[in-house]
């Protein structure tokens, strides 16, 4: 008899198999080993498609892999933004939502948004202060995190947050496009829901926009999908095959990034013209604070390896004073810029650091 085809990934696995594994076609004579692209709107009744708003196979190999990473169930959205939009909808008319002082400027101009509208009352806090956070969970619906903060850095204890708001009744729903499923997972954390922009770390290339959010309550995932299927913040089958493909060296990249920030971050504290580093102690983001907004203005045109872009989490390096955006809060400091650490050769990467810092003293 013919040997019998391998078992698929168990859950049990590490992260690393789990990013190559989890969302494949079965083990089978004849079956590709990547999910095709399915580009089709409608599909024959009375199965679990039925029509192209609703379900994808395209899609459910990314929510696959995604959900198995996070340890849950994963939905796939067609931005980050619309992922949030979505999350955002759980809160009742004029409830109230926490969330962080530093934060994505989309999520915080979402909140801003449905606040003007009367929608909902918006508590911006510093989750550094975990006691001032926790007492602000009292009354809240849903509690927003981000940690590391964008562009901050700033860390939240999520556990002791999470456990006050949970008491408190209140969702807690954490944004952990920074940290990825590989270096911190919010569900075991006593999240409740995670969202991602997949177009960030997860996709990994800079060539799509999609989002993703990940629960481990059934209940609230029908909740979530149903209102997915109701407004059509649904990704196209391209860009799930190519945020899935991107998913399957997460690990590597994580990897190699993170390496290449801690070792800058070592060069850069004490460099011409560095008023600050920031770092968390994890990931690929670094915060450089430079002695004035005119150096950081200067110093993000001087770059000729990083690119000067608003994104973050592809294979190259990028950078960007934050400041420059008018809804960035006077909070963040003038001469901030926001550096993400690709997968390049750490001394080009640190060459050309060196060269535009040198540049501001002409």
């Amino acid at each position: 008899m013919p040997d019998e085809p391998p078992a698929r990934t168990q859950p049990t696995a590490r992260p690393a198999t789990r990013a190559v594994h989890a969302g494949r076609p079965p083990h089978e004579t004849d079956q590709p080993l990547n999910v095709p692209i399915t580009m089709a709107s409608t599909y024959v009744a009375g199965g679990e498609f039925e029509y192209g708003r609703y379900a994808n196979p395209t899609w459910t190999a990314f929510e696959e892999a995604l959900g198995s990473l996070e340890g849950g169930r994963c939905l796939a959205f067609a931005s980050g933004l619309a992922a949030v939009a979505t999350v955002l909808d759980l809160v009742g008319q004029g409830q109230t939502v926490v969330a962080p002082r530093h934060a994505y400027t989309g999520s915080v101009m979402q909140l801003g948004d449905l606040e003007a509208r009367g929608r909902l009352s918006a508590r911006l806090v510093d989750v550094t202060d975990t006691d001032t956070v926790v007492a602000a969970c009292a009354d809240a619906a849903l509690v927003w995190l981000e940690s590391p903060t964008n562009p901050a850095l700033e860390v939240a204890d999520i556990e002791v947050i999470a456990r006050a708001a949970r008491e408190a009744g209140a969702y807690v729903v954490v944004d952990n496009t920074f940290a990825t499923p590989l270096l911190q997972r919010p569900l075991e954390l006593g999240a409740d829901v995670v969202v991602h922009s997949a177009t960030k770390y997860i996709a990994g290339h800079s060539d799509l926009l999609m989002g993703a959010v990940i629960t481990a309550d059934d209940e609230l995932y029908g909740v979530l999908k149903g209102r997915r299927d109701l407004t059509g913040a649904v990704p196209g089958a391209f860009e799930a095959w190519l945020a899935l493909r991107g998913l399957r060296t997460l690990p590597l990249r994580v990897e190699r990034a993170q390496a290449n920030a801690q070792e800058l971050v070592g060069r850069l504290r004490g460099a011409p013209h560095v008023a600050e580093v920031r770092y968390p102690g994890f990931g690929a983001i670094v915060g450089l604070v430079l002695d004035s907004g005119l150096a950081a203005d200067l110093f993000q045109h001087k770059t000729l390896l990083w690119v000067y872009a608003t994104s973050l989490g592809g294979v190259e390096s990028t950078l960007e004073r934050r400041r420059r955006w008018k809804s960035e809060p006077a909070t963040i400091p003038e001469g901030l810029v926001r550096l993400s650490v690709g997968i390049e050769d750490v001394e080009d990467l640190w060459a050309d650091l060196q060269q535009a810092l040198a540049s501001l003293d002409q």
